[in-house]
């Protein structure tokens, strides 16, 4: 029961983020080695649904993991929204015992790990805001007003 109003703190400000993320800028990054915003800001809005396919599938394969695009903001927002929905709604039907199943991360034969589906389902959730730091350091080097995530920014009060 804890799980869901932990995505109930983390995903609103996730989401306020994204709306900020400058679509004619998809390409630029802030180093040679980085992802680009756009990759970046996509990979955001997919990682929701990690938390479904988690919840759903015992392992999940990498080789067959769709590769970045450039899209709009707007297409990320639809891409988010949908992907917190499934989210919630794959939660809303699990049962305590799906959340202590085995778990595995392969990319082919090979088996990075397998933990109980509720470690990976933190993992996911930390991994997420991992990356929308990443997210708010891209929009803070594009001169791009930064929204409260746990509290006041330089530019937002609460």
């Amino acid at each position: 029961q804890s799980f869901p109003t932990e995505l109930d703190v983390e995903l609103p400000p996730t989401r306020r983020l994204l709306e900020r993320v400058p679509g004619d800028r998809g390409a630029w990054k802030p180093h040679e080695k980085s992802f680009s915003i756009g990759h970046l800001a996509q990979l955001v809005a997919r990682m929701p649904g990690w938390l479904t396919f988690t919840m759903r599938q015992p392992s999940i394969d990498l080789s067959g993991a769709p590769g970045y695009s450039l899209e709009n903001t707007e297409t990320l927002l639809a891409e988010f929204d949908r992907n917190v929905k499934e989210a919630r709604e794959a939660l809303a039907a699990a049962r305590d015992e799906d959340y202590i199943q085995p778990w595995s991360l392969k990319q082919g034969e090979r088996t990075f790990f397998t933990l109980p589906r509720i470690a990976v389902m933190r993992q996911n959730v930390n991994h997420l805001i991992h990356h929308r730091g990443q997210l708010s350091v891209y929009l803070r080097l594009l001169n791009v007003p930064l929204p409260s995530i746990y509290g006041p920014t330089a530019d937002e009060r609460w």
